[in-house]
Formats: C-alpha cells, sequence, structure tokens
C-alpha cells in the first residue's frame, strides 16, 4: 500500500489541490482573533468573518476572500510557521507539527472531532471594530 499524498510530500510540495483537502472546514481560522500588543497574546473572540457560510463551513467568497478583507490571511505552506494563532485542532497545523493528519481525519476516513464556532456567534459586520474586545471567548478548546 503506497502512502497517502500527506505523507510522501513536505507542505510546499503540495498541489492546490491536495492543499485544500487538508483543510477540516472548521472555521476557527474566520473567527477574528485580537492580539495583545504588549504580551502578543492571542483572544479569539465569537465574531466571524461575514462571508463565512457557517451552515456550508465555507468562504462564500474564497477566490476573493484577500481582497474583500485586507486582513484575511491565506493560509499557505510558506507562512503555517509563522501563524501562531492557528488553533491546536487546525489540520495544517497538525500536518505541519507532526507530518501527518491525525486519524480523525476525513482524508484518513475519520470523522472531525473538532470543537464547534461558538453557538452565539455574530458576523463582523455586525460589531463596530473599536467593540471588537467586548466577543472575547476562552479558548482552550480551539
Amino acid at each position: 500500500m503506497s502512502a497517502a499524498f500527506w505523507q510522501n510530500k513536505s507542505l510546499s510540495e503540495l498541489s492546490s489541490e491536495e492543499w485544500e483537502q487538508v483543510c477540516c472546514r472548521c472555521g476557527h481560522c474566520c473567527l477574528i482573533k485580537l492580539q495583545d500588543d504588549t504580551t502578543d497574546e492571542i483572544y479569539y473572540t465569537r465574531i466571524i468573518c461575514r462571508y463565512f457560510d457557517t451552515g456550508k463551513h465555507l468562504c462564500r467568497e474564497y477566490q476573493n476572500r484577500c481582497r474583500l478583507v485586507p486582513e484575511c490571511l491565506k493560509i499557505t505552506p510558506d507562512n503555517i510557521d509563522s501563524l501562531v494563532w492557528m488553533p491546536k485542532t487546525c489540520a495544517y497545523r497538525i500536518l505541519n507539527e507532526t507530518g501527518d493528519l491525525p486519524a480523525w481525519h476525513p482524508l484518513k476516513g475519520g470523522k472531525v472531532p473538532i470543537p464547534p464556532l461558538p453557538q452565539n456567534r455574530i458576523s463582523d459586520a455586525g460589531v463596530a471594530e473599536q467593540d471588537f474586545e467586548d466577543y472575547i471567548i476562552e479558548d482552550e478548546d480551539l
């Protein structure tokens, strides 16, 4: 039995299609995060990008997301190491850190046991940026 594509290649060798297959569509990267300027600590909020479709767990504007939302950061093999805000459950992060996907990953036939998005989430379209701190959540499970 041959090794799976993510075991045969480095992250930078994955095709665009393979890279996209690694994503579990949890949406945690689409939650607005804040960084403390003094401590560099990252805080998740219950505010989610206006373009994230919570029913389909997909960005409705995926191809245009970085143009429509300049703060949107495209996750790539070149920047995954520096994205300290990625949740521990992110398949990209796990693959980067361990060289393999976890048993629960859909590419391994598993079901994703990801923490759900906050139940009381709100679109960023409905919150003024100066009020983002009011929506900080605990992130132990992310």
